[in-house]
């Protein structure tokens, strides 16, 4: 694997090369309307395979529990996994793949959406998993599932995009902001804020000295 290739400007945005391969980079990136797109389409899609295979009352509590378990998700994956810290090269440079080159270069837009080389599989296992567990009634968990991380995934991007000016958004900004700019320990949930206090990861302001 071979990482931290080059660094470049783009559209005024300062981005990292991961891969020499072109094809391998491309994948590596989503703008905003590639994204949007892609889950106008695939949300849906979810929807109506639920409808036609498992029309149940059970489909709105799995839903809810299938965005709860999202964000759950969403910080264990921040905390444990994008935040690991391996003695390994060759680890050190997959968890750079993964989510170090986003604190690298935090605002280029091309790279505040997880590509779709990633999302895609990672949904498919949750709804083998899903139906596994639940049956075809699965795929209303698999749709909350991806609903949370939908919002999510628009939530960090406009925290490094828009000013988000309304009252929630601020909160949500300046939660994310002093994760990366205060203390990258803490602070990790995105939408799922409750999680952070929950585990006394919380930074509320700038730290005592």
């Amino acid at each position: 694997m071979e990482a931290f290739i080059t660094r470049s400007t783009v559209d005024g945005a300062s981005r990292v090369r991961l891969f020499r391969s072109a094809r391998l980079e491309r994948l590596t990136v989503v703008s905003a309307g590639a994204f949007v797109a892609l889950w106008a389409v695939l949300l849906p899609a979810i929807a109506v395979t639920g409808v036609l295979t498992a029309l149940t009352l059970w489909a709105v509590p799995l839903a809810i529990g299938g965005a709860i378990v999202w964000s759950l998700t969403e910080y264990a994956l921040h905390r444990f996994v994008f935040h690991f810290e391996p003695r390994s090269s060759v680890l050190k440079r997959a968890v750079f793949v993964i989510h170090g080159n986003h604190h690298a270069s935090p605002n280029d837009p091309l790279r505040n959406l997880m590509p779709p080389i990633v999302s895609i599989p990672v949904g498919l296992l949750v709804w083998a998993g899903s139906l596994a567990v639940f049956g075809p009634a699965g795929t209303w968990f698999l749709f909350g599932f991806m609903v949370g991380y939908v919002a999510y995934d628009l939530v960090h991007f406009a925290c490094h995009q828009f000013p988000m000016k309304g009252r929630i958004g601020r909160k949500l900004k300046a939660h994310h902001m002093r994760h990366h700019h205060i203390k990258v320990g803490g602070n990790y949930a995105i939408t799922g804020v409750i999680w952070d206090r929950m585990f006394a990861t919380w930074i509320s302001s700038v730290p005592k000295r």
